[in-house]
């Protein structure tokens, strides 16, 4: 078997396929808010912006993005931290054909949760979830040490994406759980109905 190019992952449909633990099926699956998840088990939460820019999409995120190639998008990574402690770091891309008409809202986020504003649009289309442990070599991995200042956290990391619609654009977003993710307390409230409506 050919060893995977730099940024490439082997991305599952089945959660099955990356043989969790009962608690980390149950954070990669769960479709409430993922925001909600966290503020439940947490005193405080805060999305830390890391960057905003213009960037090269990773290998194997031009197909889900309907890119012919590698090819220049915008993107946005953040880590998301309870107590002071960062849990998950995700990472979304748009690409640049996409319009203010289609993600308005994307350019003047700051820190504020992208999830929030995605699930609270009727007019964006959730796409179906997807899976993959990613090794210590993914640029995803090595990122999210490079931004907790920290070489020695346990890898693979497991990760799940989603892709996003709205009117004619697209938008991908990839969320890697960190180790502090399983020393979260219980949550001191049960979240309601209203907020199962998506992954972050």
């Amino acid at each position: 078997m050919k060893p995977f190019a730099v940024g490439h992952a082997r991305w599952v449909a089945h959660v099955n396929g990356v043989n969790p633990t009962r608690e980390m099926r149950g954070w990669l699956t769960d479709t409430m808010s993922l925001t909600r998840k966290l503020m439940a088990r947490s005193e405080h939460f805060r999305v830390r912006r890391l960057r905003q820019e213009r960037g090269l999409c990773l290998t194997d995120e031009a197909e889900m993005v309907e890119l012919r190639r590698r090819s220049h998008v915008q993107e946005r990574e953040v880590l998301l931290q309870c107590d002071g402690r960062p849990v998950v770091f995700a990472h979304t891309i748009v690409p640049l054909s996409a319009t203010t008409s289609d993600w308005p809202f994307f350019g003047t986020l700051g820190e504020r949760s992208l999830g929030t504003t995605l699930f609270g649009d009727p007019k964006v289309l959730r796409g179906r979830l997807q899976y993959a442990r990613l090794r210590a070599q993914h640029p995803l991995v090595e990122r999210a040490r490079a931004a907790l200042g920290n070489d020695e956290f346990a890898a693979p990391l497991f990760a799940r994406r989603c892709l996003y619609r709205r009117r004619n654009g697209v938008l991908l977003v990839t969320e890697l759980f960190l180790p502090a993710i399983a020393e979260l307390k219980a949550p001191r409230t049960q979240p309601n109905s209203a907020d199962r409506l998506g992954n972050r």
